[in-house]
């Protein structure tokens, strides 16, 4: 007598596989946004300074440390380094 059965396994199986795919997709987006200068599109700031955008922002297990120039009359407008954390562990360093 099995409780679960192997249609359900294959189900719950594709969920976590799209939730995975999902993930991976909105953590590519914003890595690739943070690299082209710009700032992270689905993460969100927490304690940014007061030039319009350098600081921590925070996606779905990952993070970004932002060093930029965010002010309109800058001539360097965008991200100038970050550092990119994943599940808290400092993985990269970049300077632009």
């Amino acid at each position: 007598m099995t409780l679960i059965k192997p249609t359900q396994i294959g189900r719950v199986g594709i969920v976590i596989l799209v939730i995975f795919a999902v993930w991976v997709a909105i953590g590519t987006a914003d890595f690739i946004a943070v690299s082209c200068g710009v700032k992270p599109l689905f993460s969100f700031p927490l304690g940014t300074a007061d030039d319009g955008g350098s600081g921590m922002y925070y996606g779905l297990g990952y993070a970004f440390d932002i060093e930029g120039h965010f002010m309109p009359d800058d001539e360097s407008y965008g991200v100038r380094s970050f550092d990119y954390y994943l599940f808290g562990w400092n993985v990269l360093h970049i300077a632009l």
